[in-house]
């Protein structure tokens, strides 16, 4: 799961999709960009999570690495500009084609940092419905 910052929509979708999964599978979020390496979660995405009974106050932020495309069978990206920056890390075609959008739709998640607790809201809500298709996808 990736997004920009790692501390809004990819730690959500790291803890939601866990709790849909009936077979063992390793999740992991991280960011693109080089700031909040190591910080925890914006407060108002840990409000929405723990409304949902989902605790991810001990989530740390870190960054892509090229490791990761080795280590992930899939790698979801929140929007097309994450898109972009995930596979220009690519170094084949067979990386590149782990890399898809997360949402249902192939839209866009919209990023909630800059809005207020309503949208974390809706964030989860796109994050809870994109991770029951995964599932359903991946006969997970």
């Amino acid at each position: 799961m990736v997004c920009l910052g790692n501390i809004c929509r990819s730690p959500l979708t790291q803890r939601i999709l866990p709790s849909k999964i009936k077979k063992n599978s390793f999740i992991d979020s991280a960011r693109t960009a080089s700031y909040h390496i190591g910080r925890s979660p914006d407060p108002r995405s840990i409000l929405a999570a723990k409304k949902k009974g989902i605790d991810i106050s001990n989530y740390k932020a870190r960054k892509l690495i090229k490791e990761d495309f080795k280590k992930f069978d899939f790698i979801y990206v929140m929007d097309n500009s994450n898109f972009e920056n995930v596979t220009s890390m690519a170094d084949s075609k067979e990386e590149r084609d782990k890399v898809s959008l997360i949402h249902p739709l192939k839209k866009e998640v919209p990023d909630p940092y800059y809005g207020e607790k309503k949208d974390f809201k809706v964030c989860y809500s796109i994050l809870k419905n994109a991770c029951n298709k995964i599932v359903l996808d991946l006969n997970l």
